[in-house]
């Protein structure tokens, strides 16, 4: 298998309003979609979209929003043999999405708590192992412990959060964006960890991103101009994308600037639209772009 994702599965609430109600505001929307989420799932989806053999560990509910979920896995092609159903509510959000695309979203974790790392076996030759931070740090732990040497974890440290030494050490590629990222600066600090060390692909939103590598100069990469429709998800997108490219051995500049393709089509796409960005579409975007 090349990508495994432990990580929560949602279904997101995404209402579409002219802007975000301030406190004690009442704002009238003109839509609302009901569509598969989590960053565990959303990741796990984008990595099969993008040609990777997928796979997911993580928890639903019994509830119908667990079937949707099961539904958009089955639809990719993920593995999901290591997805279990508990009793209580699937996880959930509710994004709200303004006229410039911009968003604002809170997140109720639901059963994805009960994620038991002691029941995830790690795929035998496993390429790369994905972790996010909505899924608890005891987890992500337990679950990075079982990884064999030769198979690369990423810890996509969103929400920023303390993490313990232990993850930190463990994890060989970290991916942030901007609040995160000083964040993960001042966690590698406090552990005593130099950030040299370690390889983190900061994402900047439209000014691109930067990537460290232990022994290399950092590299920017540019964004990007593409007319937004929304932002939501766009993470999730790079990081699915940019794991799948680490797979087939692509450099870190490489699947970085892949993944940057995919999240520009993601973020001008509407989202109901975007299950239908394929790679080839990604690489013939990448290979426009790069025309003179």
């Amino acid at each position: 298998m090349d990508v495994f994702v432990v990580g929560a599965l949602h279904l997101d609430v995404v209402v579409d309003a002219p802007h975000l109600p301030a406190l004690d505001e009442t704002v009238v929307g003109s839509a609302v979609a009901y569509r598969f989420g989590g960053k565990g799932g959303n990741q796990a989806v984008a990595a099969a979209r993008m040609g990777a053999r997928a796979g997911m560990a993580g928890r639903i509910g019994t509830d119908g929003f667990g079937d949707q979920i099961l539904e958009r896995l089955d639809a990719v092609g993920i593995e999901r043999g290591q997805v279990r159903r508990t009793a209580g509510a699937s996880g959930m959000s509710v994004a709200i999405v303004d006229e410039n695309g911009d968003y604002g979203a809170v997140i109720v974790a639901g059963v994805n708590r009960a994620i038991d790392p002691a029941e995830i076996t790690l795929p035998e030759g496993l390429g790369l192992l994905l972790l996010q931070n909505e899924i608890p740090d005891a987890v992500n732990l337990a679950v990075a412990a079982k990884a064999a040497s030769e198979t690369r974890v990423i810890l996509n440290a969103a929400p920023a959060r303390p993490m313990p030494p232990a993850l930190l050490r463990r994890a060989d590629i970290f991916v942030v964006n901007r609040v995160e990222h000083e964040a993960l600066l001042a966690a590698l600090s406090d552990a005593g960890i130099p950030a040299g060390d370690k390889t983190i692909v900061a994402t900047r939103g439209a000014e691109g991103l930067k990537l460290a590598e232990p022994g290399c100069r950092p590299v920017v990469l540019r964004a990007h101009t593409v007319p937004v429709v929304s932002t939501h998800g766009a993470g999730d997108a790079f990081v699915g994308a940019m794991a799948a490219a680490l797979a087939r051995g692509a450099s870190l500049s490489a699947a970085a600037n892949f993944a940057q393709g995919a999240a520009a089509l993601a973020v001008s796409t509407r989202p109901d639209a975007r299950s239908e960005i394929s790679e080839n579409e990604v690489r013939a975007f990448l290979a426009q772009t790069a025309s003179p």
